[in-house]
């Protein structure tokens, strides 16, 4: 037992758990650019054996990426549809405490490492880091479910959520070996509020995965040693000149607008689809011709012979330089393929075609300036020449930065190339493509979670100083639907019956409205089918039954039926149902029986106190149901939450965001003295947040809250106004103003 014990406490330590979710995930990602890189190995090998016959290359170079995507496409479809596209917009929406099924499940999983390898060796333009964090976030979720066996503190909700965070960390440091950036990517993008318990979990966790990742490099002889993925070999005593700063500059507010751009067409392109709805069902119902046609473009586009030779073939010997330019140029030309290719039914990320495309951009800003200079530019009789490859690292960071909305990609750069002799020109590009882009458009995965309607809470955003001028009385629902401590089954049943919300607020009575608690609709549907259902009945049968056999017999009486009340011959009291009567009150009578019927009545009749036919039957049933509706509802075997979270009708809608955003909550209920007074839930603090910055909700004077609160101190002063003693309709002694006093009060606030 002692050993069991210790065993048991061993497995429960933190360490132990990030240690396999690293390995995990390290042999899941060498495995899958393994399998991508002989995949693509394979596509040139049959391209370049058909040669020279030019009809036949194109049509394997058309041929083999449709065949992979389609594969990846239908086998996502009949797997795990949850495992389409990049996952942290759905990852994001369950830390933020949405329950959303199959996301996190063995199967996603499945679907999203073969979709995501095939689609990988296809050579179309999708990435990997977003499908890397979700598939990282499922190892999370399962691993948690194994380690429960032997601890039980991996089934708590909040360290769930604390591991998804490590997951993210993992991903990203897996997939390109840089934990440091992944641990500062999972912060930016996935957590509104990070814990710091959660630091030294996601560094260990990724500093694991992605030596472990390198090691297995090493070992398939892909690499040397462990150095950088993509290690670049600027010099290091003078890599920039301080006259360059301008262009880089230029870099990174030209990347804001570009990546914003990216964001508005990705959106644009599924909105277009979703808003023709003949359209929409044509390609609901042909699933494979939607990422059919655009894998048929892409590949046509980039054919080796025809455009494709300036954008993913080498520079021959003897071209100009002009042939590097027209060649960055024209890759540029293939920013529609990354924004159209993002948007296939298979699991992909927009990560990897935005690096590729600011490392394009920035290299045709560097090869600009090298023309411009071509003998380098002088300074203190200096020469320095102008590294082209410097510009297009800090392309790659900024567009990158612009599209997710994140300034770690700066030292995902950095660890990706093994040098920091950019950091200050790289960090100037990505902050003002930041600022560029954060004023314009949304990140690429909050865009997708606008586009597919998630319940997720966004961002107050920039220089909106409305949102400390609204309160939560001007956004709640005042309409409450609520369960009263005194209520009857029946008002219960009605209730159920006409509302969908997943909580409803338990008061004192209708007449005070005093919060009691909460309490879950399943609690709730649990205790009304109890107190109706078929076994409830058999037991208060039989125990009818018991006490009219125990009733005493004084030989002058009827027996034990004189202590009976009188009852109707359809009374269900005297009826005993058999096992063969389901949950419906349908009596099936076995072939030669007749149903129970009570023996010994005074009579000796048994026609008389039960009938055989089953529609008498089911009216007995439905007299005895509507008589236990109207009995008063008994809330001793319901779980309630005798503290669920409230504000204040005064509650600013800052102090409300942030509060629902630290806190994960869904809902929160609006009370005065006690007295419940609305409800705020999520979708309304997002309608509310949303037009604040689009002047969808009334906003406030100016100096509306200082006269609030000049009012609410000086009300008890105010005898002659809101009293009672100048005709307001208001008893003597109360200080809140109805009718007249609130007309003069709104008055004197326009003033």
């Amino acid at each position: 037992i002692r050993i069991q014990k210790y065993v048991t406490k061993k497995l429960g330590e933190d360490w132990i758990f990030l240690v396999l979710l690293g390995l995990v995930m390290a042999l899941v990602s060498w495995g899958m650019d393994y399998a991508s890189a002989k995949s693509l190995q394979a596509y040139k090998w049959m391209y370049q054996a058909l040669h020279p016959n030019v009809p036949m290359q194109y049509l394997a170079w058309v041929t083999y990426p449709l065949v992979l995507i389609l594969f990846a496409a239908i086998f996502c479809h009949l797997v795990s549809p949850q495992a389409v596209g990049s996952g942290i917009p759905e990852l994001k929406t369950i830390m933020r405490g949405v329950v959303l099924k199959e996301y996190l499940t063995l199967k996603a999983f499945v679907a999203k490492v073969v979709g995501l390898t095939a689609g990988l060796g296809s050579g179309m333009p999708v990435g990997k880091e977003g499908p890397f964090v979700h598939i990282a976030s499922i190892c999370a979720a399962v691993l948690s479910k194994f380690m429960s066996i032997f601890c039980g503190v991996y089934e708590n909700v909040h360290r769930q959520f604390d591991l998804l965070v490590v997951a993210c960390a993992v991903g990203v440091g897996c997939c390109f070996g840089a934990p440091l950036g992944g641990v500062l990517f999972s912060i930016e993008v996935t957590s509104t509020y990070f814990a710091v318990r959660n630091y030294w979990r996601g560094f260990f966790a990724a500093t694991f995965s992605a030596f472990i990742f390198r090691v297995l490099a090493v070992w398939n002889k892909d690499a040397v040693t462990i150095t950088a993925l993509f290690r670049t070999n600027f010099r290091m005593d003078f890599p920039f000149d301080l006259q360059e700063l301008p262009a880089f500059a230029v870099i990174g507010i030209c990347s804001g607008f570009l990546g914003a751009f990216f964001v508005y067409l990705n959106r644009q392109v599924v909105l277009c689809i979703r808003r023709h709805t003949a359209l929409n069902q044509f390609l609901t119902k042909y699933r494979l011709i939607y990422p059919g046609v655009i894998t048929f473009l892409i590949a046509t586009v980039t054919f080796p012979p025809g455009f494709g030779q300036f954008m993913a073939g080498e520079v021959r010997v003897g071209y100009l330089q002009f042939c590097a330019v027209l060649r960055n140029s024209l890759t540029l030309s293939c920013f529609w393929m990354s924004v159209v290719a993002t948007t296939m039914p298979i699991p992909c990320g927009g990560f990897m075609p935005v690096f590729v495309l600011g490392a394009a951009f920035g290299r045709l800003i560097g090869e600009i300036m090298a023309s411009l200079f071509p003998n380098g530019i002088l300074f203190d009789g200096i020469v320095y020449q102008i590294l082209p490859g410097g510009y297009a690292v800090i392309g790659a960071a900024a567009l990158t930065g612009a599209v997710s909305h994140t300034v770690s990609t700066a030292v995902i750069c950095f660890e990706l190339t093994g040098q920091i002799s950019h950091i200050l020109p790289m960090m100037v590009a990505v902050i003002l493509a930041n600022m560029v882009a954060q004023s314009l458009q949304p990140s690429l995965y909050d865009s997708i979670i606008q586009v597919k309607k998630l319940p997720y809470l966004p961002d107050l955003g920039w220089n909106h100083i409305s949102k400390y001028n609204i309160f939560v009385e001007d956004i709640m629902v005042q309409d409450v639907k609520f369960v009263s401590s005194n209520c009857k089954y029946r008002d219960l049943q009605t209730l159920l019956q006409s509302t969908t919300v997943k909580t409803l607020p338990l008061v004192d009575s209708p007449e005070t409205m005093i919060l009691l608690g909460s309490v879950e609709r399943s609690e709730l549907q649990a205790l009304l089918q109890r107190h109706i259902s078929p076994e409830r009945r058999r037991l208060l049968n039989r125990e009818m039954q018991q006490k009219l056999c125990e009733a005493p017999y004084d030989g002058h009486s009827k027996g034990p039926w004189a202590a009976l009340p009188k009852l109707k011959h359809e009374s269900f009291a005297y009826v005993d149902e058999d096992e063969d009567t389901d949950e419906k009150g349908e009596v099936r009578v076995r072939s030669g029986e007749m149903p129970h019927r009570l023996v010994g009545t005074p009579d000796g009749n048994t026609a008389n106190y039960c009938k055989s036919d089953s529609s008498s039957f089911l009216c007995q049933i439905d007299a005895w149901e509507q008589q236990e509706l109207n009995k008063t509802v008994c809330f001793d075997s319901c779980r309630i939450d005798p503290s669920p979270f409230q504000l204040v009708e005064r509650t600013s809608l800052h102090k409300t965001h942030t509060l629902f955003s630290l806190l994960g909550l869904s809902h929160a209920y609006v009370t005065s003295m006690g007295k419940l007074r609305g409800v705020l839930a999520l979708e309304e603090l997002q309608k509310a947040i949303e037009g604040s910055t689009r002047s969808g909700v009334r906003l406030r004077p100016p100096l509306a809250s200082f006269r609030d609160t000049n009012r609410t101190s000086t009300s008890s002063e105010k005898v002659g106004l809101c009293g009672g003693q100048a005709g307001c309709g208001v008893p003597e002694g109360t200080s809140s103003p109805s009718g007249f006093c609130r007309a003069f009060l709104a008055w004197q606030e326009g003033l």
